[in-house]
């Protein structure tokens, strides 16, 4: 974008606008069930927590607890506690955290929580976009071939760009000097302004030889970038804020853009204005028109943009007056430049940005416009249609799938050149995310589970029950991040974050529930219930280390509740040391383990242990076999079996 580029940051600015739930019920157990004993996970926790045992494991686990069952005020207790021992949480505790904080009134702290995690999830939405797409030129590459793509043939050797459909016409800008009596020559290219032309394409989609457009609407400054609506009555155009024969000025002396519109009266362009939201001080320029012609999109730097120019869009009133624009977001804009939005007839938003991850300059994306106003992410649109250079101005025919850009890559005719294209294969990304329910200790399908998918910013989209197979399934939107909640009664409520794919496909899910009152019988392994996989000891010792006491308070907790309950406790080590000295050193922290266990109130007739070193591995990592530190960590591993009840 050659001309533009030097026309904007010059004096008269012109294209690139430079200057930029539902509570869940725990069920209790208070007697044995078909001769099972239970154990209320949470209750056993939050003993542990009354007793002074601090960790991350433990606050999490009761923080969520409450919070997932809309008892927020609870989980900003624990949450409070998890926090004072550690600030290096995942962004999404610092979010609940801040929920409950308000619940309770303290939104000054809320505030605080809600900054940090802001800044956990990314300021800058370049940052954010490049560290979310650190694969983009493999997502381009997969959008990319999908067009065929030639010279339009109406081409000079001057700057040639935008462009817009009138019935049979296509009308662009173009630097090109038509002749007359004199013409008015921008010096810094020494060329002339811009003004807008046209060319009829005929039924075979060739273009004639351009003429300059109606009289009345180009001036002896720059005009580009018109739409029409429909009937052809109506234009709108990019002007130089130049009208009437005065030119404005913003305070630092700078003619700027304005966008005009025009009526047609017996062939003639009148009744030209100026729009009610352009301002001497700020740019609005690259007006584009809605299907129902209802809405006006537009390129700004107005106060409230994110970045160098965004798009903002603007009501149409029944009465030709305009609403207040409207910023598009961060869905589209950036810090960067976007500009050139385009409205396909089938709600497709094309325009062109430097503010996402491209093949270099301004890159085309496009995002589909919901019919509840929401964009869904960008796609760049890929090669040959995206370059190394600047791209931008897309128009497409929906019907047809042809249409045009412009670009200032190697092998034009000029500054800026338009080239027609052909689409061979739309661009469309469908997800469906799915899955199946299962506990995750017995593999059990779980029908009749409720699934909600929540968005990144946790707000609630849909929820819906597993099938009688226990299936779930949502309709997603391609690279958007989602959360995926699921509850039922007599399980701990599950949470888990998924990327979706930005090509099309289906999503898998598998989402594992594991029970709030888990059932225990002889021959059971409490360490496997609680998901202790060691009882760890410091290297060559056998004394009980603080973090296992915490996972012996589990153990010893289960033994106070069930006081018939008999439990023989066994120690193992991998094989990497010699056979005599794993024995007695596992032989060691078994008798520490349950001299702890005494200690603390258990009657030594009810323990019975043995270490038994590297006699039952798991796996074949035994002497001599190279194994990962993974496979060795397997064989590492401490048992409490339950020998009778």
């Amino acid at each position: 974008m050659k001309i533009q580029t030097l026309i904007w940051s010059a004096f008269f600015s012109l294209i690139t606008i430079q200057a930029y739930g539902q509570k869940s019920k725990i069920v209790g157990a208070d007697k044995d069930y078909n001769n099972y004993a239970y154990i209320d996970a949470i209750r056993i926790y939050e003993r542990i927590a009354e007793k002074g045992y601090k960790s991350d494991d433990l606050f999490q686990k009761l923080g969520n607890a409450y919070y997932f069952n809309a008892q927020l005020a609870k989980a900003e207790k624990w949450y409070t506690q998890l926090f004072a021992i550690s600030n290096y949480q995942k962004p999404e505790y610092y979010y609940r955290y801040a929920q409950c904080l308000k619940s309770i009134g303290k939104y000054d702290k809320a505030d605080e929580i809600m900054s940090e995690f802001n800044k956990k999830s990314g300021n800058d939405a370049r940052a954010k976009n490049f560290n979310s797409n650190r694969n983009y030129l493999d997502l381009i590459k997969a959008n990319s071939g999908r067009y065929t793509i030639e010279d339009a043939g109406i081409n000079s050797k001057f700057s040639d760009y935008g462009s817009a459909f009138s019935n049979e016409k296509l009308i662009f800008a173009s630097a090109r000097d038509t002749g007359g009596v004199s013409k008015k020559v921008f010096k810094w290219t020494n060329q002339s302004f811009t003004n807008l032309y046209e060319s009829v394409i005929d039924s075979t989609g060739k273009q004639s030889q351009p003429k300059k457009f109606q009289n009345g609407i180009n001036s002896k400054f720059h005009e580009a970038t018109p739409v029409f609506t429909r009937d052809g009555t109506t234009m709108y155009f990019t002007r130089n804020n130049y009208f009437n024969g005065k030119r404005g000025k913003d305070h630092n002396k700078v003619t700027l853009l304005k966008i005009y519109r025009a009526t047609q009266k017996q062939g003639k362009w009148v009744d030209i204005v100026a729009l009610p939201f352009n301002s001497d001080q700020y740019s609005t320029a690259h007006p584009a028109l809605s299907p129902d012609e209802q809405t006006l999109y537009f390129a700004s730097d107005m106060p409230g943009s994110l970045g160098q120019s965004d798009l903002f869009k603007v009501v149409i009133n029944k009465d030709g007056s305009f609403g207040s624009p409207v910023n598009l977001g961060d869905a589209i804009n950036t810090p960067g430049r976007e500009t050139f939005p385009f409205i396909a007839a089938t709600n497709e938003l094309y325009y062109a940005t430097d503010g996402k991850p491209g093949l270099g300059g301004l890159d085309v994306f496009v995002a589909t416009i919901g019919t509840d106003g929401k964009i869904s992410e960008s796609q760049n649109v890929g090669e040959p249609v995206n370059s190394k250079t600047d791209d931008f101005a897309f128009l497409i025919e929906t019907k047809t799938r042809t249409g045009f850009f412009t670009s200032n890559r190697d092998g034009g005719r000029g500054y800026d050149d338009i080239y027609k294209f052909r689409e061979t294969r739309k661009l469309t990304c469908e997800q469906e995310l799915s899955g199946v329910v299962t506990d995750i200790d017995t593999g059990d399908l779980q029908p009749n589970t409720q699934v909600v998918i929540l968005d990144s910013k946790f707000i609630e989209l849909q929820r819906v029950y597993s099938d009688e197979k226990a299936n779930y399934k949502f309709k997603v939107v391609c690279g958007e991040t989602y959360y995926v909640r699921a509850t039922k009664p007599e399980y701990e409520t599950s949470e888990q974050k998924i990327s979706i794919s930005k090509e099309s496909g289906k999503t898998n899910l598998p989402i594992q529930l594991e029970k709030k009152i888990k059932p225990i019988k002889p021959g059971d392994d409490l360490a496997k219930v609680f998901g202790i996989k060691i009882i760890y000891f410091d290297l060559d010792k056998s004394y009980i280390r603080e973090d296992a006491a915490y996972e012996l308070e589990k153990i010893l907790i289960v033994l106070e509740q069930n006081p018939t309950m008999r439990i023989d406790v066994r120690s193992h080590t991998d094989s990497r040391q010699t056979y005599k000295y794993n024995e007695a050193l596992s032989s060691r922290r078994a008798k520490s383990t349950i001299a702890w266990l005494i200690k603390n109130g258990i009657d030594s007739s009810r323990l019975t242990g043995k270490g038994y070193g590297e006699t039952q591995l798991v796996n074949n990592c035994t002497d001599g076999v190279s194994c990962s530190e993974e496979e060795h960590q397997s064989n590492r591993r401490s048992e409490f079996i339950i020998i009778s009840m």
